[in-house]
């Protein structure tokens, strides 16, 4: 993601204790994108259970895990204390 300018990267951040992770990286994309969650492909092709292991048992906070994935049309980072970037990529 070094090849992007600060303005095509989005911030979100996702609360680690909260909702599944996956339901709000889908929402963040539908609020991107702006269009129904019934438009968008299924997320657990990309990450299967991924996200929830990153939240539900974090490694120590030195370790800075990050889980990286392509998901409808955007490149998503996630980082174990929720903070997340979304790169359009098409």
């Amino acid at each position: 993601m070094t090849d992007q300018t600060e303005s095509e990267i989005v911030h979100r951040t996702l609360d680690p204790d909260g909702e599944n992770p996956t339901v709000q990286i889908i929402e963040a994309i539908m609020d991107l994108e702006g269009v129904d969650s019934t438009n968008l492909p299924t997320i657990y092709d990309c990450v299967d259970g991924m996200l929830n292991e990153l939240f539900s048992n974090p490694p120590s906070p030195e370790a800075q895990m990050e889980v990286e994935f392509s998901y409808h049309r955007y490149r998503i980072t996630v980082e174990q204390n929720g903070e997340a970037k979304f790169v359009k990529t098409g």
